[in-house]
This record gives C-alpha cells, sequence and structure tokens, in this order.
C-alpha cells in the first residue's frame, strides 16, 4: 500500500510522466483497496455459510449416530484397510479385528471393524453405527465444523484477492499495448530520415 501510494506521489509533476503510468498507478491502488476488504468480506461471507452447513452437518451426524458396544470374535493384524477414507488409517490395519453387535434397533450384526486400542477375543469396545446398525464413521464434532469453515474463509479469501489480483494484470497489460501501440504511431510519425545527419535541411 505504501509503495503504491508513494508510486502515485512520484508521478503526480514528474515531467516523463505519461498518461499511462499514472492509470497504471491509480489501477494498482484500486486493486490494494479492493484486495483488502473484499478479501475479508468473502472470507467472512463463505467462512459464515460454510460453519452453518458444517454445525447441521454435526446435529445431523449426532441423530442418527450411535456409539453401541461390539465384542470382539477375533483379531485381524493383516486386515486390508478399509476403503472409505474417513474411517481408515495407517493405524487400523493393526487394530482390525473380527467382531459381532447389535445395532441400536436390536438387529444382531457382524464383520470387520476397527478396535480403538488392540483387543483379545471376547474382549468389548465401542464402534459407531447408524439407525441401522450398519458401522459408519464418528460423527463429526463443532470444533472440527468450525477448524473447516475457518479454511473454507482464509480459502475464499484468498480466491477474491487472486481475482483482484488478476483483473489488475489484466489492466496492466492492457496499459501496456495502448503505450507500445502509441510509440508505434510516434516512430511512423518521425519518418524513416529521423537521426540521419542533415535530416530536415
Amino acid at each position: 500500500m505504501v509503495r503504491v501510494i508513494a508510486g502515485l506521489w512520484r508521478w503526480r509533476r514528474n515531467p516523463l510522466r505519461r498518461t499511462t503510468d499514472l492509470l497504471e498507478a491509480w489501477v494498482a491502488l484500486a486493486a490494494v483497496a479492493l484486495m483488502v476488504p473484499g478479501g475479508v468480506l468473502a472470507g467472512l461471507a463463505v467462512g459464515g455459510v460454510a460453519k452453518d452447513a458444517l454445525l447441521r452437518s454435526v446435529r445431523t451426524q449426532a441423530q442418527e449416530r450411535h456409539q453401541v458396544w461390539a465384542t470382539a470374535d477375533r483379531a485381524l493384524p493383516h486386515a486390508s484397510l478399509d476403503p472409505d477414507s474417513e474411517t481408515s488409517s495407517g493405524r487400523d490395519a493393526h487394530r482390525r479385528v473380527e467382531a459381532h453387535w447389535t445395532g441400536r434397533d436390536g438387529s444382531g450384526h457382524s464383520g470387520q471393524v476397527a478396535a480403538p486400542h488392540a483387543v483379545r477375543t471376547g474382549e468389548r469396545f465401542r464402534i459407531w453405527t447408524d439407525d441401522r446398525g450398519r458401522v459408519v464413521p464418528r460423527p463429526m464434532d463443532a470444533g472440527t465444523a468450525g477448524a473447516h469453515a475457518v479454511l473454507a474463509g482464509l480459502a475464499a479469501a484468498g480466491v477474491a484477492a487472486g481475482a483482484v489480483e488478476g483483473g489488475r494484470r489484466l489492466a496492466v497489460r492492457r496499459l501496456l499495448t495502448c503505450r507500445y501501440r502509441r510509440w508505434e504511431r510516434e516512430w511512423e510519425r518521425a519518418g524513416q530520415d529521423w537521426g540521419r545527419a542533415g535530416a530536415g535541411s
């Protein structure tokens, strides 16, 4: 911002100043003036919308996902990872077991699940299931939702600032094109004999 203002001041009464130089400095000042509040407003707007949507998801997941007790039948130390990216991690491969559990609706289920810690056969542990007893990822908490909303707001602010900067670069490119065209016209007006000894005599 300081450099932009200094640039405008430098061109204010400079005899070498061209109209395009002054316009370029004003475009830079306008870009900075738009970038800061525009980025902040875009970030706040997108972050607010994302937070509302994520908190609705948190409430929905809290209603639809339930912890139930599962009983380990046998350990699966070399089991493949769960294809669901939300539930699988590198350490799950060492904690996966064959287990059985009863869903909230009273239905019996069995299958491979990831235990929260290393368990022995017959040991009970908690898992998350939906209303039909199917294993689901742990529900999102409000803290995670808030963190995702902040990231979304920062990304929106960056996109807004990038859009303003892209507009500034486009405007400067057009000003340069106009400047080059003006130079070409002036060279043509000067003629082919410009600079030769005795030219014009």
